[in-house]
């Protein structure tokens, strides 16, 4: 079945809708400083909604004790779990691993570091229920904004953007494609192999994914309340990677049929 075109069900064989489960994927690396707040802040807006839910904290081997930090929270609420790496880093990769070890039927993503404000979950919960396949934390949604960031560094977001239109579905088309911030069904990604490395997953997903309906929800873009950015060289190069295998997948030669030579 091509996955670009099927479409994913969120309903069983008898049309009965099945209960809904939440796994939020916080991916880290030396984010002590920010964590608890983090998880405190996102149990106290998901509490109120009334759906089942776990918060997965995948960490990459963190020297400054943000695991540690993660794993008392758990003791005293089980539905807060670590999941340590080593020998690996990136945010795409930490998500991908969290989502292998959940079987919650929505799975999503947000950063550690604030800059996602927590309070949108359940925002972003009530599209995934009200029957969008994915959910998104969107900058460039109208009244949404990037916040305090400088020129250059806006100039870059926009660059990012407008290189990733293309290979995305007209009809299923975000404004925010790069964001970091986003629930997905687990239906609409089951069995797909997407890019372990870099930041951008949420491109890998709308290109590649099952997706049929999207909601992009606006907030404003906050600053890092403590902690290094995490965005580097290599995080550029891997993006670039990424959109050259999309660009391939969607445009290649491997795509169209090559007339044989004729002989004589």
């Amino acid at each position: 079945m091509d996955i670009m075109e099927s479409e994913c069900r969120t309903q069983d064989e008898t049309g009965a809708s099945n209960r809904e489960t939440l796994a939020l994927i916080i991916p880290t690396l030396n984010e002590a400083q920010n964590i608890r707040n983090v998880l405190n802040r996102v149990r106290s807006v998901l509490d109120p909604v009334g759906i089942d839910y776990e918060i997965l904290v995948v960490d990459d081997d963190s020297s400054d004790g943000t695991g540690e930090i993660v794993s008392a929270i758990g003791l005293e609420d089980p539905r807060v779990r670590l999941i340590v790496r080593k020998g690996a880093k990136g945010v795409a990769g930490a998500t991908l691993l969290g989502w292998e070890n959940t079987d919650a039927s929505i799975v999503g993503a947000m950063d550690a570091d604030l800059q996602h404000p927590p309070e949108l979950v359940p925002a972003l919960v009530a599209e995934i229920l009200a029957g969008h396949d994915v959910a998104i934390g969107s900058r460039y949604a109208d009244g949404g904004s990037l916040g305090n960031w400088n020129l250059p560094r806006k100039l870059l977001s926009n660059a990012a953007l407008w290189v990733a239109m293309p290979v995305q579905r007209k009809q299923i088309r975000a404004k925010d494609p790069t964001a970091g911030y986003f629930l997905v069904r687990r239906e609409c990604i089951d069995q797909i192999q997407f890019q372990r490395t870099g930041f951008k997953l949420l491109l890998d997903v709308l290109v590649r994914g099952r997706i049929r309906s999207i909601k992009e929800i606006p907030y404003t873009f906050e600053s890092r309340h403590h902690g290094a950015s995490k965005a580097t060289f290599k995080v550029a190069c891997e993006y670039a990677g990424l959109l050259a295998r999309l660009y391939w997948e969607r445009f290649g030669f491997h795509q169209r049929e090559i007339p044989r030579a004729h002989t004589s």
